[in-house]
């Protein structure tokens, strides 16, 4: 258990505290605390397979919490926007059609018993805070579902590494119908204050990356919501990227049934990235497949695609852009293979190779994958012309934020030019200013504060 230490800190969990004695007459047991991410590379590759590249936030999710027999959970929120919303403890229920704040916390909650195969949990009482913007794409949504799932451990104390609870923190978050990949859950469980992470799977593994001195990173949200839970927009580009896995291994001679992502597909060729960019341009064709297209390649029903292959939420598509997506994930996968190279060996012109990368990464979310938007296109125009070397969407974009790599002798400028090219010459975004725009650093990961 982690004891509070700074004062910035200290001050916002005695907020935390009032709120939670206010609304409930009594004061909470502990606190739990989940940060944000930013991804520096490697968008829309977790579901892949694929390894990415984030570090934490100091933006977080908090909860004060206190346990009872009560057989209920109470939720509360400092914003009243989010409705208070109690439920039985043997009556957990997730509605995927109406993604509300309180249904990515039961997420959390019922993905910690159902792996500790709980018959029943501890009553609880919880109010929760949070700092990082909603639908922003820094992962506030993961963030409370992990905050959710280390309460519930702490409250039934039952205690797990912190590997397992982010393995099973990304299974969960797919109850509200998201079918991520599992980087929000790994980086918010894994991180380290002072270093980006390099986060793999199958197993679930971090290695340190350290960036390098003389630039530092910049978030700017552009200040457009997009709900991935919301939209089928996310699970669509998963449903591609499975589509495009089936295709190509079939052109492979592989038996295709039981391969679901570009990754496993690699491995079971045991090539290079470089050689699988190539299948995708000698085996997929860039326009659009139809339904028919993909049966007939197939070799199944159109009952069997809707069944087997679409999400719940994208049983209504009829195009698939199969050829574009593959080649963003496996470049995309190269890219990130290559930051991480570049951060390891820090030659001499680091700063300029690693910002060419996150250039050319937004320029494959933009044009091949398809998820960035005129906004978010628009701020990394202006964060480039204000002297970033490097700037990119990140997160599952659609709106959101860019995450920029500034030199740190033109950050003032930087600062000051992005404020007057993009937010305010609009007086919606002007108002949003000052917490849409921030330098940030690694920060350290998923804690539990017991109350003193």
């Amino acid at each position: 258990m982690k004891r509070l230490e700074r004062y910035c800190v200290l001050y916002i969990l005695c907020k935390l505290k009032e709120a939670f004695r206010g609304k409930y007459g009594q004061m909470p047991l502990f606190f739990a605390c989940a940060p944000g991410r930013v991804n520096l590379i490697g968008e829309h590759i977790d579901y892949c397979g694929y390894a990415v590249l984030p570090m934490a936030i100091e933006q977080n999710i908090l909860a004060a919490v206190s346990v009872s027999d009560s057989k209920t959970i109470q939720l509360a929120n400092t914003e009243p926007k989010y409705k208070d919303f109690t439920v039985s403890v043997d009556g957990i229920f997730i509605d995927r059609e109406n993604p509300q704040w309180h249904y990515y916390f039961l997420c959390g909650v019922r993905g910690i018993q159902e792996h500790l195969s709980l018959s029943s949990l501890a009553g609880m009482c919880c109010m929760v805070d949070g700092t990082i913007p909603a639908s922003s794409g820094l992962s506030s949504s993961s963030a409370l579902v992990c905050c959710a799932g280390l309460v519930t451990m702490e409250a039934n104390q039952k205690p797990l590494s912190k590997v397992t609870l982010a393995e099973t923190c990304a299974k969960c978050e797919r109850y509200i119908g998201t079918e991520g990949g599992g980087m929000d859950q790994s980086i918010s469980f894994l991180a380290e204050e002072g270093t980006a992470k390099l986060i793999e799977f199958n197993p679930l593994r971090a290695t340190d990356v350290r960036l390098p001195d003389g630039a530092v990173f910049v978030i700017a949200n552009c200040c457009v919501e997009m709900n991935k839970a919301a939209s089928s927009h996310f699970n669509m580009r998963v449903v591609e990227c499975r589509i495009a896995t089936k295709m190509l291994a079939k052109a492979r001679g592989l038996d295709w049934s039981h391969l679901l992502k570009l990754g496993d597909l690699q491995k079971e060729l045991q090539v290079s990235l470089e050689q699988m960019l190539e299948l995708v341009e000698e085996v997929l064709h860039p326009e659009p497949y139809s339904r028919d297209e993909i049966c007939k390649t197939l070799g199944i029903s159109t009952e069997q695609l809707c069944e087997d292959i679409l999400s719940a939420n994208t049983q209504h598509a009829t195009d698939f852009k199969l050829y574009q997506r593959a080649r963003h994930v496996y470049g995309e996968a190269a890219r990130v293979l290559q930051f991480k190279a570049v951060c390891d060996s820090s030659p001499a012109n680091a700063v300029t190779q690693l910002g060419d990368l996150m250039n050319r990464s937004h320029a494959s979310c933009r044009d091949l994958y398809e998820c960035s938007c005129p906004e978010l296109d628009q701020l990394v125009d202006t964060c480039l012309q204000a002297g970033a070397v490097g700037s990119r969407l990140t997160g599952a974009g659609w709106g959101g934020c860019t995450v920029s790599m500034v030199p740190g002798e033109r950050l003032d400028s930087f600062l000051q030019t992005v404020r007057e090219h993009y937010y305010v010459p609009d007086a919606r975004r002007s108002a949003l200013e000052k917490q849409s725009l921030f330098v940030t650093r690694p920060g350290g990961g998923a804690a539990i504060f017991i109350e003193e």
